[in-house]
C-alpha cells in the first residue's frame, strides 16, 4: 500500500481555512486558543500515561520517550509536539492548514527544540509510507470530510503494536450547549462557526470507526471542564462533552 495514491482526500479545505485566520493566536494563552491551553495538562496527563503504560516507559526518566517516533497529526502551533519533544520523542508535526506551520517552527526555535513540522496530510504521509510508535491525533476528527479515510490513513501510519490517542467531542444536546453556545457564544472563547455541531461524533460511533480502520480500542476517558474551579480532570465515566480514546494497531 505504500507509495500508492490514497484514494480519498479528507481534508476539508473549510475548515482548515477557519485555523489559517487564527494562526498567529496559537501560543496566546488568553487568545482564540484558550480553550485548548487550558485543557492541555489534562491531555497531557493522558497522552504521557497511556504512552508509557504501552511502551513500558518510567515518566521520572529523563527523557522517558526517547527512541520513540511520535506524529502530531493536526499540530497547529505545535502545543503537544513542544511537551512530546521535551520528553525525548523525535516528532514530526502535520498540519493541513500552511500558516501554521511556520507558526509552530518559530516557536520551537525560540525554546531550542528540533521538531519536524511539515505542511501536509495523514494521507500524505501514508503515501510516503512513513511510520510511527505512537500518533496524537487531537481535536481533528470532526473537522476533516471522511472520518473513516483519516482514521484509515492514520492507522497505516502505525507501525504494528503502535499506539494512537485520539479526542473529540460527543453529539449531543449537552455538547452544542458547552462546546458551541458556551464556547463561542456566551464565553467567545472560539469564533462562531469554529465548531460544526452536526460533525460531532459520539464515542459509540468512534469506537466503530476505528474498528472499521482496523484499529484495537483500549481505553476511553472523558475530559470534563468544572466551571467553579475554572479547570479540567479526566473522568472513567463521564463522556458527555469532550472524549478521549486509545487504540493499538494489532500486531501481525
Amino acid at each position: 500500500m505504500f507509495g500508492m495514491q490514497s484514494e480519498t482526500n479528507t481534508v476539508d479545505h473549510a475548515e482548515v481555512s477557519k485555523f489559517e485566520a487564527m494562526a498567529n493566536e496559537w501560543w496566546d494563552p488568553h487568545g482564540k486558543f484558550k480553550p485548548l491551553h487550558m485543557l492541555n495538562p489534562c491531555r497531557l496527563d493522558y497522552i504521557t500515561t497511556q504512552i508509557a503504560g504501552e511502551f513500558g516507559r518510567d515518566l521520572n526518566a529523563p527523557l522517558p520517550f526517547a527512541g520513540l517516533r511520535l506524529l502530531d497529526i493536526g499540530c497547529g502551533g505545535g502545543l503537544l509536539s513542544e511537551p512530546m519533544a521535551r520528553l525525548g520523542a523525535d516528532v514530526v508535526g502535520a498540519d493541513a492548514a500552511e500558516r501554521n506551520i511556520p507558526v509552530a517552527q518559530v516557536h520551537a526555535e525560540r525554546s531550542g527544540l528540533d521538531i519536524d513540522y511539515r505542511n501536509t496530510t495523514a494521507e500524505a504521509l501514508a503515501d510516503q509510507g512513513e511510520q510511527f510508535d505512537v500518533i496524537l491525533n487531537m481535536e481533528v476528527v470532526e473537522h476533516v470530510a471522511d472520518p473513516l479515510g483519516y482514521l484509515t490513513a492514520c492507522r497505516i501510519l502505525l507501525k504494528q503494536g503502535g499506539l494512537h490517542i485520539c479526542s473529540t467531542i460527543n453529539r449531543n444536546p449537552k455538547s452544542y450547549a458547552m462546546a458551541i453556545f458556551g464556547a463561542e457564544v456566551v464565553m467567545r472563547w472560539l469564533p462562531k462557526g469554529t465548531h460544526d455541531w452536526s460533525k460531532f461524533i459520539t464515542p459509540d460511533e468512534l469506537y466503530d470507526l476505528l474498528q472499521q480502520a482496523r484499529l484495537k480500542p483500549v481505553d476511553r476517558k472523558g475530559f470534563v471542564f468544572n466551571p467553579i474551579s475554572w479547570s479540567w480532570r479526566i473522568s472513567d465515566r463521564d463522556l458527555s462533552v469532550n472524549y478521549v480514546t486509545a487504540s493499538v494497531s494489532p500486531q501481525a
